[in-house]
């Protein structure tokens, strides 16, 4: 079989399918580090637990139910929180945090960021335009 056909066929079944979101990464992911943790602890176990990971992200990835799986991934990212930035990109979460605070508005609760090192600064929220004084 030629290479391009391999790879029209491979195209061809993938459509109307998931393939790789968050969620299958993060399973991916966390597969591999097992995988090199079970190189030197030898626990059968682990390997089962590694094995099942990857069968299950190669499971999301070839589903064909489109909504059920955003659902699972949108509540994946949701229970992820504030530590999402760190996973997707920890270059840039580190650069954010190193020159910018994020302070919670005390009325609405929204999440405003402010930059650090310029004192007492006076902010107005975007959200509910509520002005609060923090420390940067």
């Amino acid at each position: 079989m030629a290479k391009g056909d391999f790879e029209r066929k491979a195209a061809e079944w993938m459509r109307g399918r998931l393939g790789a979101d968050d969620l299958v990464r993060f399973v991916t992911d966390l597969a591999v580090i097992l995988c090199v943790v079970e190189l030197f602890v030898h626990t059968t176990w682990l390997g089962i637990v590694t094995v099942a990971l990857l069968v299950y992200g190669m499971w999301r990835m070839s589903s064909k139910n489109l909504g059920a799986r955003a659902v699972e991934n949108e509540r994946f990212l949701k229970m992820l929180g504030p530590v999402r930035p760190w996973f997707q990109n920890p270059k840039a979460a580190w650069t954010e945090s190193r020159k910018y605070k994020h302070v919670t508005c005390p009325s609405c609760g929204q999440h405003v960021r402010v930059p650090r090192g310029k004192g007492k600064l006076r902010v107005t929220c975007p959200k509910c335009h509520e002005k609060f004084e923090v420390r940067s």
